[in-house]
């Protein structure tokens, strides 16, 4: 065997080692982007008898998303048989530098089962927390009003799953076109005007029943 052959045989080995040991890192390395294998949050409430979904993407700093909450909250009671309501994080953190952090907190009650209790809580609080330089103080307050475990949820409220199924959910508004907050989807299709008032909201939900149960 050649020495030149000998020293090319050893340049391959060595070139093999260094590319296994680069992809091994890459594999290996922290990172809170979304990988493919993270999924939407999925926080539905109601029957869904009519087998019609609704669904909000929402922003908990928002203040238009704070204006249709109790609009929102009446339709999912008059509808609760009914409709499937769902409720997806989409922060617009770059103008809402609180909302990311809202989002955490829901999620991370949602973890001990309050996922409802603190979504209505932001919203009803949301003046309160939302020009907070701390807004993180006010969120473990809240955690402690609705008795959970405040050393739990803080623990979650920093996960990296967390953080994921968040994202996830940005990833998935998106997707669906979503430009601002509260965005709506209505058993599949976008609202791309958000109706004005009650009753313009009550027709559109009217109507895809009507369609889904002819």
């Amino acid at each position: 065997m050649s020495k030149r052959f000998i020293l090319i045989l050893v340049a391959i080995v060595l070139l093999f080692v260094g590319l296994s040991m680069t992809s091994k890192k890459k594999a290996t390395a922290p990172t809170n982007s979304t990988s493919n294998s993270d999924q939407p949050t999925n926080h539905i409430t109601g029957e869904g008898k009519k087998n019609v979904t609704l669904i909000e993407y929402g922003d908990y700093q928002c203040p238009a998303c704070g204006a249709y909450y109790p609009l929102v909250k009446r339709l999912v009671e008059k509808y609760k048989s009914d409709i499937f309501f769902q409720f997806r994080n989409f922060p617009l953190s770059s103008i809402h530098p609180n909302a990311f952090a809202g989002a955490r907190a829901a999620e991370a009650a949602g973890k001990q089962n309050k996922y409802w209790e603190m979504h209505d809580k932001l919203y009803e609080e949301q003046k309160t927390w939302s020009a907070a330089n701390n807004s993180k103080s006010y969120f473990e307050q809240y955690a402690q009003a609705l008795g959970l475990d405040v050393n739990k949820f803080l623990t979650d409220f920093s996960s990296d799953e967390t953080n994921n199924g968040i994202n996830a959910d940005i990833t998935a508004a998106n997707k669906i076109g979503a430009t601002s907050t509260p965005t709506f989807v209505l058993d599949g299709r976008k609202i791309d005007e958000n109706p004005r008032d009650e009753e313009s909201f009550i027709k559109l939900i009217e109507d895809a029943i009507a369609a889904k149960n002819k």
